[in-house]
């Protein structure tokens, strides 16, 4: 259903972003930012629902170790990061789920077809998460909304999608 590819599984911190820190110092001249999505419901009010960049990196290969290593640093408990790696004008180039030491990436889409078909089911998803809020169902709410930030996560910019679909192929 979510077309996930299998985790990947690395050495902890052999390149990239020490895991939770967020990098002001970053080198802006690299192309590649490792984001964290932040969609609570206190951010979205606050304007602060901009993705909080962890670092930069000068390579895709470099940004998804990042990835990597920020999720070997999470708490075996903690509930799933949405990570997502965004090109130098803020095009969504490929995300993932962080949890358990690992990354699920998120296979991109690989047609507009198939995009507005993503898009269907994820705006479905969120309806009926916020029915289940209203009936009292929080959980149920949480991961309906999760669901939907997956489905969301494919939608990789027309730019990159054969790129991220073959990057993730040799990542593999």
């Amino acid at each position: 259903m979510f077309d996930l590819s299998s985790p990947i599984h690395s050495t902890a911190h052999a390149r990239g972003v020490p895991p939770h820190v967020p990098s002001d110092d970053a080198d802006h001249s690299h192309p590649f930012a490792l984001t964290l999505s932040r969609r609570a419901p206190a951010d979205l009010m606050s304007g602060r629902a901009a993705p909080l960049v962890f670092a930069r990196f000068a390579t895709l290969a470099d940004a998804m170790q990042g990835a990597i290593d920020h999720a070997e640093g999470t708490a075996p408990d903690a509930a799933p990061q949405l990570l997502a790696i965004l090109d130098r004008d803020k095009r969504l180039v490929l995300a993932g789920a962080a949890s358990d030491h690992a990354v699920a990436w998120c296979h991109p889409v690989s047609s507009a077809a198939e995009a507005r078909g993503v898009v269907t089911e994820a705006s479905q998803l969120r309806a009926q998460a916020g029915r289940a809020a209203s009936w009292g169902e929080p959980d149920l709410a949480q991961r309906l909304r999760h669901r939907a930030d997956l489905l969301d996560a494919r939608l990789v910019d027309p730019l990159w999608r054969a790129f991220a679909a073959r990057a993730l192929q040799v990542a593999a």
